[in-house]
């Protein structure tokens, strides 16, 4: 098949890959309502939604995308002809003062370029065009993953503040016990006091567990480009089965990008090599004689003498582009291949250390600080043993939800290399 002729069909290809590439949220097309309702709890999904709905980067990059469709439209226009009026032997000396003697010329004049290259340059655009779509599902992939992750700390950071406001009343409770034993004469009034200190700091963390609820609303609302969390606190969804990880092979929309990007410099590579078969400027007009009143016909033809540059360079550095797309499509998917099996790994060794803190380590914290706190009311334990105690309770109940962000963390890093749910569109 000529080069023209495949420039052609590919041209066609790319189009219509560029049009599937170019599907919401990255078309930039009008702006649905959002799902968000003020006051009520967000759940990720309607977080998601909201992102792929008006998140500014990713509106950019469709924006973008969609500029460069129209470059491609233009890269497939025909070059205007030129009209021309030429003027000859008028204004000059002795019989030549006038315009007895002058000769007009009108012509038109249309360049064609020749071995496709019109075609090829529509191409290149259109590959342009994918490239840059590719580059929005990326983007948007990349945003959406930011967003999951953000919210999964928001959802840790409301158990982490409802946590140290049970700490606190945990703290309360002991410090009244402990003044009823001072009042009873069974402690010494510093255990009070070293009581009410450890109950005032514990309350002290709820403020801190609040301001960092708050910083994360923020920062998960401004990636739509809000600065007005009107949400309430998220609602956690229910937990989805993974899907079974193939990590033998992958699709993600960064190897989508490579492969664009390594159609793009075969497109620039064609048209490249298409500058070595120089244009052709064809002419026709007529030219009237004043001496005599005769008009005859005139036409002519140029083409360029391609003696010092055939573009062989030009070309030759595009093919070298080429090379380093294929390098740079290859290293992209070792590096999401291993992340993949990174993933399962780390998600597989976070479930299992959140399974032995909630069977295993919780329970007993809990078992112990009960035993204490009762020991301690009948002067069997001393205060010492019963705020060791609660603080290993407390230090559990950290260590379970850290453990419990990790997992979800990892889980949703997985589901982003392999494309499940919440990120391959489904926002129910």
């Amino acid at each position: 098949m000529s080069l023209y002729l495949r420039g052609g069909f590919a041209a066609l290809a790319l189009s219509a890959i560029a049009a599937g590439a170019d599907a919401a949220p990255c078309n930039s097309g009008p702006v649905a309502s959002s799902q968000i309702i003020p006051g009520e709890p967000l759940s990720l999904p309607v977080a998601l939604a909201e992102l792929r709905r008006v998140s500014p980067a990713i509106r950019a990059a469709g924006l973008e995308a969609r500029a460069l469709s129209a470059e491609a439209d233009q890269a497939g226009r025909w070059l205007n002809p030129s009209l021309s009026l030429e003027l000859e032997n008028f204004s000059g000396s002795g019989p030549l003062s006038g315009f007895d003697q002058t000769e007009s010329t009108f012509a038109i004049e249309q360049t064609f370029r020749l071995g496709g290259k019109r075609t090829l340059s529509e191409r290149a655009a259109r590959a342009r065009q994918a490239l840059a779509s590719a580059e929005c599902a990326v983007i948007l992939r990349e945003a959406e993953l930011e967003a999951a992750l953000l919210f999964a700390e928001l959802v840790a950071a409301t158990q982490l503040r409802a946590l140290s406001e049970d700490s606190a009343d945990l703290a309360d409770d002991l410090a009244a016990t402990v003044e009823r034993r001072v009042d009873a004469g069974s402690a010494a009034p510093p255990e009070l006091a070293r009581a009410r200190a450890d109950a005032a700091a514990l309350r002290a963390s709820v403020a801190t567990a609040e301001a960092n609820v708050d910083r994360l609303r923020y920062s998960l609302a401004l990636l739509w480009g809000s600065a007005d969390p009107i949400f309430a606190s998220p609602k956690r969804a229910a937990s989805q089965a993974m899907p079974a990880a193939d990590t033998a092979s992958l699709s993600h929309p960064a190897l989508d990008s490579a492969d664009a990007a390594v159609r793009a410099r075969d497109a620039e590579r064609d048209l490249a090599r298409s500058v070595a078969i120089p244009d052709v400027t064809l002419s026709a007009g007529f030219r009237r004689f004043e001496e005599t009143g005769d008009e005859a016909f005139v036409a002519g033809v140029s083409v360029p003498l391609p003696l010092f540059d055939r573009g062989r360079d030009a070309a030759r550095a595009v093919s070298i582009r080429g090379e380093i797309a294929s390098l740079n499509r290859a290293a992209t998917e070792q590096r999401l291949l291993a992340q993949q099996r990174s993933a399962v790994a780390s998600r597989r060794a976070a479930q299992t250390r959140l399974d032995i803190l909630t069977s295993d380590a919780l329970p007993a914290a809990e078992e112990a600080y009960e035993a204490a706190l009762r020991g301690y009311q009948v002067g069997r334990f001393d205060l010492t043993t019963t705020l060791n105690a609660r603080a290993v309770l407390l230090e559990a109940g950290f260590a379970v939800i850290d453990a419990d962000l990790a997992l979800q963390s990892e889980d949703l890093r997985l589901r982003a290399l392999i494309g499940a749910a919440p990120f391959n569109g489904d926002i129910r």
